[in-house]
Order: structure tokens, then C-alpha cells, then sequence
């Protein structure tokens, strides 16, 4: 137990191999990550489907100013929190209609996950309590992948007219 505590674990070769051909990589991954973010943020910014946006890259976020002080110029993170109009139906919809989109509440993949918190990881609460933990009803959490970003969006463009239908009252 000594050896372990001290040395810590050892790999394997070839997981060290696959760590170090990650890591390679990463400093491109995470640049794709923060622009295909800040690009998905600003797409459904504009978007009439959508009530509201977060994204710390945006000069109208509370945080702005912080996270201009601790990141490096325009990296803003990977993550874009989104109000879908029309409630927790037009939220679940929006999930039900993602196709390229993982639904899962992981953050950091190198795929694109999206999930509605309010059906999902905090459903066992009443809506109260939702309401005190920051969840809205039609709440979304994207973690942003490097997938390209027009495919991205056309996903969520496609997800977004299936959660305006839901909310209208149009079978899906």
C-alpha cells in the first residue's frame, strides 16, 4: 500500500500510449470545444425558440468580467445553458429530437451532450425546489463537442422545431 501511495498507479504501456497520443491533441480540441460553443451560443441567442441564453463569453453575462480576468481571450468553456419556450414538455421534445447530440449528463466529451435537467437529474423534485436549484422547466445544458459546427446547429435547428411543435400542441 506504501508503493502505491507513493508511487501511485502504473499504466499499462499501451495506456500510456493512448494517454499521450490524447494529450497531443488536446490544446485543438479544446480551441474546437470553445469556438463551436461560443458559435451555438450566439446561433441560439437569436433564435425565437429559445427565451434565453447563457455563455460566460457573453458581454451581457454577470460573469462576463471574471471569466475574462481567469480564461484565456476567447476561451469561454464548452458549456451553453439554454431556456427552451414552451416548459418541461417542449424541453423533453427538444431531447427526444437530437440526433447527432448525445443525451447524457456527462460534460467534456469530445461529442456534443445535451440534457433537460428539469426531466431528468432533478425530476424527483417538485418544482419549487427546482426552481431554488436553478432549474427552470425548459432548461438544456449542452456540453459543446468538436463535432463541426453546422452540424451542430442543424441539429439543434431540427430539435428546436420538434420543442416549438410540442409546445403548440402538434403531435411530433
Amino acid at each position: 500500500m506504501e508503493g502505491l501511495r507513493d508511487l501511485g498507479p502504473c499504466q499499462s504501456p499501451f495506456n500510456s500510449f493512448l494517454l499521450i497520443q490524447g494529450l497531443e491533441t488536446l490544446s485543438l480540441r479544446i480551441a474546437r470545444h470553445n469556438e463551436n460553443a461560443f458559435a451555438l451560443a450566439r446561433w441560439l441567442k437569436k433564435d425565437p425558440r429559445v427565451a434565453w441564453v447563457i455563455y460566460p463569453g457573453f458581454e451581457d453575462n454577470p460573469h462576463h468580467a471574471l471569466a475574462k480576468k481567469y480564461l484565456r481571450p476567447g476561451f469561454f468553456g464548452s458549456i451553453v445553458v439554454f431556456e427552451v419556450k414552451g416548459g418541461v414538455d417542449a424541453g423533453r421534445a427538444l431531447i427526444e429530437n437530437v440526433h447527432l447530440a448525445s443525451h447524457l449528463a456527462n460534460v467534456g466529451d469530445a461529442k456534443t451532450l445535451v440534457i433537460h435537467p428539469a426531466s431528468t437529474t432533478h425530476q424527483q423534485l417538485g418544482t419549487q425546489e427546482q426552481e431554488d436549484t436553478g432549474v427552470t422547466p425548459g432548461l438544456v445544458r449542452v456540453s459543446v463537442g468538436i463535432e463541426h459546427i453546422d452540424d451542430i446547429i442543424e441539429d439543434f435547428d431540427i430539435a428546436l422545431t420538434a420543442a416549438a411543435h410540442t409546445a403548440a400542441g402538434i403531435k411530433v
